[in-house]
Parts: C-alpha cells; structure tokens; sequence
C-alpha cells in the first residue's frame, strides 16, 4: 500500500529545504490530502487553498436594471470568512489538494510545459505542479502569492506566464541539489503503474468527502439600510458550511481509476507496514 498524500508530503518538506526561495514556508503550516478526479477530466491537477485571508469588508450582491442602470434588488449585507484548521495546537494557513488518479497520470506531452523542460522525463510534469502549488503560498501570508510583471507592476492573475518561468527555474534549481531519489521516485508512476507495484493507494481526505473546509459567508447581524424604498433585500442563502475542522475531521481513503471510498482500516496498515 502507498499512502500517497503523505509521500508527496514528504516531498514538498524535502523541496522547502532545498530551493532557498521557498525556505520560508513552514511544513507545519499546511495540510496536504486528496479528492478524486478522473483521468482525462477537465479539473486542475492540484490546488492550493489559502486558509488565512481575513473577514473580508461587508459587502452585498446586487442586481440592476438593464435599461435604467439603476440597482433595482440587493442580497443581505455579508462578510466572507476562512474556516479554521487546527492540527493538534496549530492553525494550518493552507491546504494543498492533489486530485487522484488524475495527478499521478499527468504527463509533459501535450501540455504547455513541455516548453519548460526540453527533454525532460514525463514524470517532470508532476514535479513541477507540486513545485507550482507550494509557489502559490505568499511569504507575507496574505493570500495567494501575488505576481508581478516584468515591468515590476502588479498582475492580478495568479497564473501569468512569469508564473510558469519561475515554477520551472525553481523545479531546475530543486534536482540541481541531487535530491535523494527515493524521495520522488513515486512520480515516476502513472496509475496504473502505483497499482501494480504497491497494490492499494490511499490518502488523507476529509470525513466530509467531497467536500472539504472552504470559505464562507456570514450575514451581517446589523444590517445597513438607506436604499430608496423600490430596492427589493434578497435573503442570504449560504450553505451552512462547517467552519471549523481538526484532525477529528480527517479521514483515510482508498483511490481507484473512476473511484474512491472511505478506508476503515488503512491507517493501522499503514502503520503496520
């Protein structure tokens, strides 16, 4: 059996120490675990949630109409907040989900990074997504790291192609250090291949699969008012969201190619073995 996320676990914790530009992150501050997307699927590979923005500033949803302009219905005024996940005594600031099988599938042929790595092993391509999640987290710990352009101006997109250049200098710069190859030899796998060499895959997922912590809304309990009496207040209809998660919540589950279910008994295999 591999237990998938925490090999990719112990991989980011080898990255950090290695590639002196991403030393500031602490292992300890996120969480890495699984969600299931199939093998050729739209989706991303991988995606890293930030956990420590802050409550937004109160705002509203509103409708206008399209021949006046003028706001003709609003939602409820509203704040947006992070949930809390707390492991043992630590607030985690990010998680980082790898989507299984469709990760370990993932190839350089055919995709835009192959640019990046001419020549390179297919398995290069995973490397370089773990590499490209742990990019995301800012060393400010204010969101999601935020871009310049070459210029040194701002960029409001996460994923601008100076994005792309800096994920692949800093994939050439982590192999440069002659990392132990027991350490990545997993990526060299597909699937399929995990299944045959390993037998059973399995991860750290979530008692609430598929769902897992995710930002929500909070309706202001004092309400602002001033609108002209014709704007009609819509009621706020969040999803009543868990907001706050600890290691009670994480659970273990096993993978297959167009599957995935919860595993009672890997953890103590996984021990065992």
């Amino acid at each position: 059996m591999i237990n998938y996320t925490d090999r990719l676990t112990a991989l980011m914790c080898d990255i950090v120490g290695r590639v002196q530009s991403l030393s500031f992150i602490d292992p300890e501050s996120f969480l890495v675990f699984a969600r299931f997307g199939r093998t050729g699927a739209d989706g991303a590979y991988a995606t890293c949630h930030c956990l420590c923005l802050p409550t937004s500033d109160p705002g509203y949803y509103f409708w206008r109409d399209s021949s006046s302009g003028q706001i003709t219905r609003r939602s409820e005024w509203f704040v947006s907040k992070s949930p809390e996940v707390v492991i043992g005594q630590r607030r985690l600031d990010y998680l980082i989900s790898f989507a299984l099988p469709r990760f370990a599938d993932q190839r350089l042929e055919h995709s835009r990074k192959r640019l990046h790595y001419p020549g390179a092993e297919p398995w290069v391509a995973k490397l370089d997504t773990v590499i490209h999640e742990l990019y995301h987290i800012d060393p400010n710990r204010t969101g999601i790291r935020q871009m310049l352009r070459d210029d040194g101006r701002e960029t409001h997109r996460c994923h601008s192609p100076e994005f792309f250049s800096h994920v692949a200098e800093l994939v050439r710069e982590y192999l440069a250090t002659n990392p132990d190859p027991a350490v990545y030899e997993f990526l060299k796998d597909d699937f399929d291949g995990l299944s045959e060499r390993h037998g059973r895959i399995v991860g750290t997922a979530f008692r609430t699969f598929p769902s897992y912590p995710q930002h929500y809304l909070e309706r202001l309990a004092d309400q602002p008012g001033g609108e002209v009496a014709t704007t009609s207040i819509v009621p706020i209809h969040a999803p009543n969201k868990q907001r706050r998660y600890t290691e009670a919540d994480l659970d273990m589950r096993e993978f297959f190619t167009q599957s995935s279910r919860r595993c009672v008994n890997c953890l103590r295999q996984d021990q065992a073995a």
